[in-house]
C-alpha cells in the first residue's frame, strides 16, 4: 500500500510540472494584413495563397522570432532594460558600441565589452542589459529575439514612471537615498 501511495504522490509530481514557450503556429507562415479579418494569434494574416517574396521581412507573425534595427546618435544609448520573454542577439553593423548585461542576484555581475563591426553578442533571457555608442559618428545594430512578443522594461521607466508612482520611502530605502533624490527622479518622468 505505501509503494503504491508513494507511486501516485511521484505521478502526482511529474504530471504537475508546467512547460511554457510561444504559441505554437497553426500554419506555416502569418505575414500580417490589416485588411483582413481572419485572425492568427491575435493578429491578420494575409491569404497564404497571394503571398510572394516580398512578404518575408518585417511582417511575419507566429515564426516565434522577432527582430530589430536600432539607430544611435554618437554617444547615445539604449538604456538598462529587460526582456522578460526572450534572449537577444545584438549585431554590430556600423560603429562601435559599449555592450553589458548584469546576472541575476546574488551575485550581480556586470558582464561588459566593445563591440566594433561585425561583433557579435547575446543578451540572456531576463537579464538587465544596455548598450551605449561609445564613437563619436553614428552606429547601427540589429538585436534578433527568440519571442514574437519578447516584452521590454526599461528600468528607470519601471521604477521611477509607475503610475501610480510607487512610494517614495520604499524607492529610497531601496536606492538608499534621500526621498527628496526619488522625488526629484520621479519628476523626469
Amino acid at each position: 500500500m505505501a509503494s503504491q501511495l508513494l507511486l501516485l504522490a511521484f505521478l502526482a509530481i511529474i504530471s504537475s510540472i508546467a512547460l511554457a514557450s510561444d504559441p505554437s503556429s497553426l500554419q506555416d507562415f502569418c505575414v500580417a494584413d490589416p485588411k483582413t479579418l481572419v485572425l492568427v494569434n491575435g493578429v491578420v494574416c494575409k491569404d497564404s495563397k497571394l503571398v510572394d517574396a516580398n512578404d518575408f521581412f518585417f511582417r511575419l507573425n507566429t515564426l516565434g522570432i522577432s527582430i530589430a534595427r536600432i539607430d544611435y546618435a554618437p554617444w547615445g544609448i539604449n538604456p538598462p532594460h529587460t526582456h522578460p520573454r526572450a534572449s537577444e542577439i545584438l549585431t554590430v553593423l556600423e560603429g562601435s558600441l559599449k555592450v553589458g548585461f548584469v546576472t541575476s542576484n546574488p551575485e550581480n555581475r556586470h558582464i561588459t565589452k566593445v563591440l566594433q563591426k561585425g561583433d557579435v553578442f547575446v543578451f540572456p533571457v531576463g537579464l538587465v542589459h544596455y548598450q551605449q555608442n561609445v564613437g563619436y559618428g553614428n552606429a547601427v545594430a540589429i538585436a534578433a529575439l527568440s519571442s514574437q512578443n519578447p516584452g521590454v522594461i526599461t528600468i528607470a521607466n519601471a521604477v521611477f514612471g509607475s503610475k501610480p508612482d510607487i512610494s517614495a520611502d520604499i524607492l529610497a530605502k531601496a536606492f538608499q537615498v534621500d526621498e527628496n533624490a526619488v522625488y526629484n527622479f520621479q519628476s523626469k518622468f
